[in-house]
């Protein structure tokens, strides 16, 4: 008797146990794939998960956000890559022509400085940076150099398609306190970057408008202080600089006009010419800039980006004065940090929140088609399914 009781008992209770499965599987946002075709386990999601406390500081609108571009490495397209100082460019510009999933992948030779980045279709190249083109506009030319230089640069090499060029510029920047010792450190161990052309409007500037913080060949083994005290020192404002047009300030004469205007137009232009590149990416967040690049040229890398905190600047050990004295004189850096840190990582947020709502989307289909395939012959279940229009109108809408 007692049997008979719970029989229907224990089918109701199970029954809403696998209802309540069915519907949180269905509906619940960010779930992982339960139900997969042919049992296939999707992949380990390799991003950080976005912070939902992030607490926006500018406001942006959606087309500044959703940042992708028309990138044909068939067509006529070229990546800029504009390397600024001590910003993991280096390593940055070796995933670029290494760590690419193409149909031709750069060659990249043992003992070559330079890889050769070609077209599939024909021998042009799709990439100008420092390990394909190399320093064609000199030596880690900035965006006044490289918007002038780089059109009649590939112009000279490759005749065909030359008008129909389409250029993607791309960069890095980083913390500025951390940048700027670690050029220090740079600097220290010999390093001079004195091929640098710093050409604007169609000349280099003279010894009285750019002095030489040093004399001799090298300024090894100076001390951090006399870094700091150098006023001609370009690691100032480094970033603001090699991002801003040089030319609306008059170049590199100081007594175009007051410095307080020119420090304003300056941070101006390198905000602006950073928002409206194809792409940027912070240093002290490998994965994130990762995922933007690659959802902005539809391209994959092959191995995923690492995270080295251990740099020679994390092990210079300076006072709080110290890093006031830095911050003061990378007072429009620290400024454009600011503005570039918060763009990113809005980009990323919603890059990341749109994304999975069309996998929801997705999954929702899929199961429907699931559903669909076994309750009606396959000639009718195909007539029965929402088309990518409809995913497109309902994501439009969202």
């Amino acid at each position: 008797m007692a049997d008979q009781r719970s029989g229907p008992f224990v089918l109701i209770v199970g029954g809403s146990v696998l209802f309540m499965v069915i519907l949180y599987q269905y509906v619940g946002p960010g779930l992982p794939r339960y139900w997969s075709p042919a049992g296939v386990e999707p992949e380990a999601d390799p991003f950080p998960t976005p912070d939902p406390h992030y607490i926006k500081k500018y406001y942006f609108p959606v087309r500044d956000l959703q940042r992708t571009v028309p990138f044909d490495i068939k067509s006529d397209g070229v990546i800029v890559f504009l390397h600024i100082q001590k910003t993991g460019g280096t390593t940055f510009g070796r995933h670029l022509v290494q760590n690419v999933r193409l149909e031709q992948p750069c060659d990249c030779r043992p003992g070559q400085k330079k890889c050769t980045c070609y077209r599939p279709n024909r021998h042009e190249t799709w990439l100008f940076s420092r390990f394909s083109t190399g320093w064609s506009c000199g030596l880690h030319a900035d965006w006044t150099e490289l918007t002038s230089c780089v059109p009649g640069v590939l112009s000279k090499r490759e005749k065909a398609g030359q008008d129909q060029r389409k250029f993607y510029y791309i960069t890095l920047l980083r913390d500025p306190v951390s940048r700027y010792l670690s050029e220090w450190r740079h600097v220290q161990r010999g390093a001079t970057w004195k091929t640098s052309l710093h050409m604007c409007d169609g000349r280099t500037p003279t010894p009285d408008e750019l002095p030489s913080c040093y004399e001799g060949t090298d300024w090894s083994g100076c001390t951090l202080q006399e870094f700091m005290d150098c006023p001609y020192n370009l690691a100032n404002n480094r970033q603001v600089r090699m991002l801003a047009d040089l030319s609306l300030v008059g170049c590199y004469n100081m007594s175009f006009m007051p410095e307080k205007k020119r420090s304003q137009i300056l941070l101006e232009s390198a905000k602006k010419n950073l928002k409206d590149m194809a792409f940027f990416g912070l240093t002290e967040f490998q994965r994130k800039t990762q995922y933007l690049f690659e959802r902005t040229f539809s391209l994959r890398f092959i191995k995923p980006f690492m995270q080295y905190n251990s740099t020679r600047a994390a092990g210079v050990e300076v006072d709080n004065d110290t890093v006031q004295k830095i911050e003061e004189l990378n007072d429009l850096d620290m400024k454009l940090y600011d503005y570039a840190k918060d763009l990113f990582q809005q980009r990323y947020q919603y890059n990341r929140q749109l994304e999975r709502m069309q996998e929801r989307i997705r999954n929702r289909e899929e199961r429907r088609l699931h559903r669909s395939s076994e309750a009606f012959p396959k000639g009718d279940a195909d007539e029965r399914f929402p088309t990518e229009d409809y995913m497109s109108h309902i994501i439009e809408k969202w």
